[in-house]
């Protein structure tokens, strides 16, 4: 699966921790992140992380660009709901693009927390198949 992680300045530590407590789970799948968030998560875990820019600089974008060709799987994006975001119209076109492809997004520890139980379960075979039955590819 790939996994997308965002976090708000304010929620950097967070996610952090997150990733930590479920570094088990996240060992086995292809990991992406916005720059300064990835960076925090792979100097404290073992993990590899592909970084994109800063979500202000565009790194919200890159994954939205991966998100439309339906190739994120999982998107773990703590959102600071207190802070007026100067790139905000970005954080809504991504959220809107999963909202059209169908990606499974978290933006709180709550919902983080399910999804990764769920993904520990296995239970985002359907996402297999949406990989392996992709419009245009031949079957």
């Amino acid at each position: 699966m790939n996994i997308a992680f965002i976090a708000h300045d304010r929620k950097k530590e967070e996610m952090v921790n997150f990733v930590i407590a479920y570094e088990y789970v996240f060992k086995d799948h292809t990991l992406y992140s916005t720059g300064t968030t990835g960076t925090r998560i792979m100097e404290q875990t073992g993990l590899s992380i592909h970084r994109f820019m800063s979500g202000p600089l565009g790194g919200d974008q890159q994954i939205g660009a991966m998100v439309a060709q339906n190739e994120m799987d999982l998107i773990i994006f703590l959102r600071d709901p207190l802070m007026a975001q100067p790139h905000e119209p970005d954080i809504i076109a991504l959220l809107r693009l999963c909202d059209v492809q169908g990606i499974p997004v978290a933006t709180n520890i709550a919902t983080g927390e399910l999804l990764v139980h769920s993904l520990e379960r296995g239970e985002f075979g359907w996402r297999e198949l949406v990989h392996k039955y992709k419009p245009g590819d031949p079957i």
